[in-house]
Parts: C-alpha cells; sequence; structure tokens
C-alpha cells in the first residue's frame, strides 16, 4: 500500500472502498499537475469534506499538503526552520516579488536588502544558486513537454487520447455512491489521435433502453469512441456494466455454451457458493447454522436471476447466431475466429450488460444470423451503441442515431433512414438561411458604400452599420466531399467467358459433399450476387471458379484472356502495416513514378496526406480501399468480391455500388449488405444444403425463403 493509501486510510478511518479508490485513482492520474495545495484540495478536498464532516476545510487542507509532500517532495514550498521562513530554491528569483511578501517595517529595516544599492544586492545573490535553480526549472520543463509527446507504438504510430472536463455535481454523485440513474451523460469531452483533433467539446447522452447507431466516414474516430467509453477514460459511472464486444473468444477446451453461461459472474459465484455451502452442510462443518441460513439466500437470489433457465437461454442465442446443437458442445479452441466472434458476441447478449457497445456486429453474420440478430436487438431492454456499415440493420434496430462530423456528434431521434432525411432537410435550412443572410448583408453594404459620404443620410449609414454588427455570423454549411470509387476500363471478351457444368465438389478426406450438379455462366455483363448460410461454400465456389480448386466432377472452362481481381478481408489483413499507402504500391508495382502511385491510390479516396501515413494508423475502411488500389492496378477483367463492405462506412459502401454498376467487367460478389446487393444484384445465386442455384425475384424472394425457414 503506498504512503498516501496509508495517510488517506489513517485520517479517515470509515471511508468508503469506492470512494477510496476513487481519491488514490486521482492522485495516481494527477500526482505530476499538483503545483500546490491548491490543486490538490480542488480535485479531492471536496469528496473527502463529505466522507466526514466532522472536519473543517482547514484539516482537509492540512492533509492535502501532507498528500502533496508524498506525493511531489520536491514541491515543498515551505519549511519553518529555527523560527524563520526558508524557501527551497527551485525557481528563479524575482525580486519584485519577493518585495510584495515583505512588510513595510521589513522594506525600511536598514539592513534588508531593499534598503542596499544595486552593488550590495550584486555581491549578496548567490548567483550560482540562481543559475542552479534555472537549471533545475528548465529541466523540469523539458520533463513536463516529454511527458505532453504522444506514445508512440511499434510502428511509431500516435495513441489516441481523450481529455474531458468533469463536472463537481457528477464527482460529488460519485463519491456519494447514491446515483443509481442507468442514464449516462458523458459531456465536454476531446479526442485527438497524435497532433490531430477527432472530435472537440462533444457531448453524449444515452438514456436507458434505447439503441443508439454511430455513423460517420471512416477514419472520424467512431470505434475509438467505444474504445474510450468501454477502458472508462470517458466518465461512465462505476455502477454502470459496459461491454465491448471486440475481440474474439479464446479458444479453450470450454464448450460454447459453458463460455457463455460463464459471462453471467453472478450467477456463477451464486452456484459456487451453492456448491460450498452443500458441501458444509453434508459433512456436518456448520457449528453456528449459518450455512443453511445462507443457503436459503443463495436459493432465493438464484430464483431471481431465473439461473434455472439461463441454459436454455444461452442455447437460444447461440441458436440464432447459427450455431448447431452439435456446434454448441464444441471447445471453443475447434471455432475459427469469426465463429468465435459469435461466442463474443452471444456472451454479451447473455450478460445484458447496462451499456452494450458493438463495433460492426453484422461482418461475421450470415443473412439468417442477422435477421435474428435485428429481431433480437428490437428487444434490447438496456442501452446499446451500434457502430455499423448496415444501412438496413440501422433502420431495423435503431431508435436514436449519433452522427459525427466535423469533430462533432449530433444526436438525432428515428433509425438511419429517418436520420438521413432529417439531416438533408436540415443542411438544405441551413444553406438557405445562410444564403439569405449573405444577400441581406450585400444589400445593406450597398446601402452603405453608397451613401456612406452623404452628410445628410450619415445617421442612417451608422445605424445599418450597427445593425450589421448584431446579426448573428453563419457559418456556411460544410458538406462532406462525396467519395468517388473508379474501376479500371477493361477490353471486352466474346462469351463464353465462365461456364460451369455439372460441377461437384468435396474436401479430400471427408465425406460430405459441398454442392454437386452446379450448371452457371457468367459474362462481361454479368452482376452476380452470392448468398447463403455460413458454411454452405460459397468461398468453395469462388475458388472454383478462379481455378484454386479442382471440382470432383464436373468440368469448368474459361477465355483465355479472363483475369481475376479477387478481393478478400484476408488481403487487408496481410497489408504490410509499418508503411504507408505509397510505399506499398511501391514494393507492388517498383519503378514507376510517385505521381503514379498517388493516382492509383486516388481512384479510391486514399489521397493527400492518408498515403503519406502509416497504415497501421488507417481506419478499417481505409485499409480496404488500399487493398482495392492494388488489386485494380493489375488490371483485372473480371472481379470477384468475397465480403467486400467489412469495415467500409455506408457513404463508400454507396460509392462501390455506384462503381461496379459503372465497371465494364464482369462482378461476382458476395456479400450479406442488403443496400448493396440490391445496387448490384443482376443474377442472385443461392448457395445452400448442398446445392447452388439461381433465384428469380432477387434478395426479396431470398430474404422471405430465409424467414420461412427461421419461423419451422
Amino acid at each position: 500500500m503506498s504512503a498516501s493509501s496509508k495517510l488517506i486510510l489513517k485520517s479517515f478511518p470509515n471511508i468508503n472502498n469506492d470512494i477510496s479508490e476513487y481519491v488514490e485513482s486521482v492522485l495516481e492520474t494527477s500526482a505530476d499537475e499538483f503545483e500546490n495545495v491548491d490543486d490538490v484540495y480542488e480535485a479531492i478536498g471536496e469528496v473527502l469534506l463529505e466522507v466526514e464532516v466532522d472536519k473543517s476545510e482547514d484539516d482537509i487542507r492540512d492533509i492535502c499538503q501532507k498528500l502533496l509532500d508524498i506525493l511531489k517532495p520536491e514541491h515543498e514550498q515551505t519549511k519553518t526552520t529555527n523560527g524563520g521562513l526558508h524557501r527551497m530554491l527551485n525557481a528563479p528569483i524575482q525580486l519584485n516579488d519577493l518585495v510584495s511578501e515583505n512588510t513595510a517595517e521589513d522594506v525600511n529595516d536598514p539592513n534588508s536588502i531593499w534598503m542596499k544599492n544595486a552593488d550590495d544586492i550584486n555581491r549578496n545573490v548567490n548567483t550560482k544558486a540562481v543559475e542552479r535553480a534555472e537549471e533545475l526549472a528548465k529541466k523540469k520543463q523539458d520533463k513536463r513537454d516529454m511527458k505532453e509527446t504522444k506514445p508512440v507504438n511499434n510502428y511509431r504510430q500516435v495513441e489516441a487520447t481523450a481529455s474531458q472536463v468533469i463536472s463537481k455535481k457528477d464527482t460529488r454523485a460519485e463519491a456519494s455512491g447514491n446515483n443509481n440513474s442507468r442514464d449516462i451523460f458523458i459531456e465536454n469531452f476531446d479526442i485527438c489521435y497524435g497532433e490531430k483533433v477527432l472530435i472537440q467539446g462533444a457531448n453524449v447522452s444515452f438514456v436507458y433502453g434505447r439503441r443508439y447507431g454511430f455513423v460517420g466516414r471512416n477514419g472520424l474516430g467512431k470505434t475509438t469512441v467505444l474504445k474510450m467509453i468501454s477502458t472508462k477514460q470517458l466518465f461512465i459511472p462505476s455502477h454502470i456494466t459496459v461491454l465491448h464486444v471486440e475481440q474474439e473468444v479464446v479458444g479453450d477446451e470450454t464448450r460454447a455454451i459453458d463460455s457463455v453461461l460463464e459471462s453471467d459472474t453472478v450467477r456463477v459465484n451464486l452456484l459456487d457458493e451453492e456448491k460450498e455451502l452443500q458441501r458444509r452442510l453434508n459433512e456436518n462443518d456448520d457449528p453456528t447454522g449459518e450455512a443453511g441460513t445462507r443457503l436459503n439466500s443463495v436459493y432465493s437470489e438464484l430464483e431471481a436471476i431465473d439461473a434455472a433457465k439461463a441454459p436454455a437461454r444461452a442455447a437460444v442465442i447461440l441458436n440464432g447466431l447459427g450455431f448447431t446443437p452439435e456446434m454448441q458442445e464444441r471447445a471453443t479452441k475447434t471455432f475459427s475466429g469469426g465463429w468465435r466472434m459469435r461466442i463474443a458476441l452471444a456472451r454479451a447478449l447473455f450478460s445484458k450488460p447496462d451499456l452494450l457497445l458493438l463495433d460492426e456486429p453484422t461482418n461475421m453474420l450470415d443473412m439468417q444470423a442477422i435477421i435474428w440478430l435485428e429481431r433480437y436487438m428490437q428487444t434490447w431492454q438496456s442501452t446499446a451503441l451500434v457502430v455499423s456499415h448496415d444501412r438496413n440493420f440501422l433502420d431495423e434496430i435503431c431508435t436514436d442515431i449519433l452522427h459525427l462530423n466535423s469533430q462533432k456528434i449530433t444526436c438525432y431521434r428515428g433509425n438511419y433512414s429517418e436520420f438521413y432525411n432529417t439531416m438533408v432537410e436540415k443542411l438544405k435550412a441551413q444553406q438557405k438561411e445562410y444564403e439569405s443572410q449573405m444577400e441581406y448583408r450585400a444589400h445593406v453594404q450597398e446601402f452603405i458604400d453608397k451613401f456612406r459620404y452623404n452628410a445628410k443620410r450619415a445617421s442612417m449609414v451608422q445605424s445599418r452599420i450597427k445593425m450589421l454588427e448584431k446579426l448573428p455570423k453563419l457559418e456556411p454549411v460544410i458538406v462532406e466531399g462525396t467519395v468517388t470509387l473508379k474501376f479500371p476500363e477493361v477490353d471486352k471478351l466474346q462469351p463464353p467467358i465462365l461456364v460451369l457444368s455439372e460441377v461437384a465438389f468435396k474436401y479430400e478426406g471427408t465425406d460430405r459433399t459441398i454442392f454437386r450438379n452446379v450448371d452457371l455462366s457468367a459474362t462481361m455483363e454479368s452482376r452476380i450476387c452470392i448468398v447463403g448460410e455460413n458454411g454452405a461454400g460459397k468461398s468453395t465456389l469462388l475458388k472454383i471458379i478462379m481455378d484454386k480448386l479442382t471440382p470432383t466432377s464436373g468440368t469448368r472452362s474459361v477465355h483465355r484472356n479472363l483475369k481475376f481481381g479477387y478481393f478478400t478481408q484476408h488481403f487487408v489483413d496481410q497489408l504490410d502495416m509499418s508503411v504507408s499507402p505509397i510505399e506499398i504500391m511501391a514494393k507492388e508495382f517498383p519503378g514507376l513514378k510517385g505521381e503514379e502511385y498517388r493516382r492509383m491510390l486516388g481512384k479510391f479516396g486514399i489521397s493527400g496526406d492518408l498515403a503519406l501515413q502509416q497504415t497501421e494508423s488507417l481506419s478499417g475502411g481505409q485499409k480496404s480501399r488500399v487493398a482495392f488500389s492494388i488489386l485494380c492496378a493489375h488490371n483485372p477483367n473480371f472481379l470477384i468480391l468475397d465480403e467486400p463492405t467489412n469495415h467500409l462506412d455506408i457513404e463508400t459502401i454507396e460509392a462501390l455500388g455506384h462503381a461496379l454498376t459503372k465497371y465494364n467487367g464482369g462482378v461476382v460478389l458476395v456479400s450479406h449488405d442488403e443496400r448493396l446487393l440490391k445496387m448490384v444484384c443482376q443474377e442472385l445465386w443461392v448457395c445452400s444444403k448442398g446445392k447452388v442455384y439461381s433465384l428469380d425475384g432477387g434478395l426479396d424472394a431470398y430474404r422471405k425463403i430465409v424467414e420461412i425457414e427461421m419461423q419451422l
């Protein structure tokens, strides 16, 4: 235990544990900023006053002085030595400051330094001490400057930092321990990424029971905000439980369903206590009779939280996310990363935190699971904050939308479509008001300029000048630049360019046939979208199309000049994170000029400083654009895209849809983003239950089939 902690416990023996931890954390994190006792008192004084009402403000200040002496002994300003005042020389001496601290008698004293002439002063001042003080002050400033420098990671990437002004009201409410509200107010906070300001002066309110969608362009800081909330770098009351679904479950021998059940720590602790109490009773190890009484209380608590129904509830959640009964019994280590992320999502839904943070939850889900999650989240009773690129998903689950733009966060009521319509109308109204005022200003200014030197109208001119000064200064509406993606022009190939005939496939050493009797074809005008549940064989079909896998039976024939461009999230993850996008392009296409690399990247929105930043510092969507730049620089004439929307923002997905419709090569797209599918799809292939077939009616027909199957 630290000396400051011991002093607090000694001075306040009845202090609450939560308040004690709060005070210790303030002292630990803010020690370097304390310059005097007033700083310490301002940070924790009012909290300590409420802990012990018998202590006066002077008593608390004495304790704060002792804490300052412990935390920063070098800042101990005054000590009484042999009845005289001794001041530590830790700063340059300012004589005029010292004058103000002495009385008139001191100044008039003939032996006082104030009555001596300049030569006497120069002889009496210890110049070496002054030089030493200046040197110490310089070292102190250098040390402070070093602390203000942002930490960097292995790639020399700066870390995001948050700062927030916490009101005394919030501090007192937290210290009192009586705050039972489950509404959350995060006020007056900034978030920076190195020297770049992401968010400035933002205020966000989360009303308990509402579901918030968090939208904005890639790279503006949405994921960073979620991390700041989950790590409590932004102030969240301590009684609020927060769960951020960010990392996949660690694979071990634990069964999938047990992993979900273990997330409810209250239930787990009560069950463990029940076993221990039962053991004591069975072994007659209960001389006081307390075990029996406590056991009855445990039973009541288990009944209150419906502990008996927990396994069934966990199974329902896992089943909705695509886990069959057999899969629920398997060890977590047997699942891939995507399925472990589903387990992490299931744990979050099962444990029911006060604030659930979801970052792109639909990325690892097929359409069946997305529809189930939509319905489940519609009944979610606590607060949820969701970052998602899936416009349809946001429309289905959100009651409010938070929009991050121009370093501000604005809240809109309603789902995404309602937000978008409201925002468009709001921007139109703001632009109209701005243009109207500018027109009015120009008209008044014209009058002023015309009669400025007319003596008869001087009073009228002055009146209009004052009127212009009083008009509120409206800022022009800042409209986000549109995202534009451009795929390369390619030469036409005469059909047929791709034909699958009677194709069947199964992996060597297995009995399961993935699919059979596949008869499909594609042309340069094809816009084919493939849907189906996870594990049905969509990626396998793509590999057969590209000749990465050989069919077990049947034939595959392609045009000799067909050149595939294959995009998958796996390629994004393989980018060299330690260099800039321009350096990546230079490694992939050596010998070209820098302007050519910039042109390649610029087609996918990686321009200006983005092209020079380290790839690690880019957002997930920006990394995907770098991968698209590499893909298209190879000039493919047939694109194979496997879940390309992961980590792209809504605006970029729209731009991708428009770019694919304009591309004059062939396209095969695997995606569960309904907005993109509706924009691109001209032919829908369904890969399900050992079959691959073309479905008339498109995505709407497929969604109806899925909903019917879910009801069975």
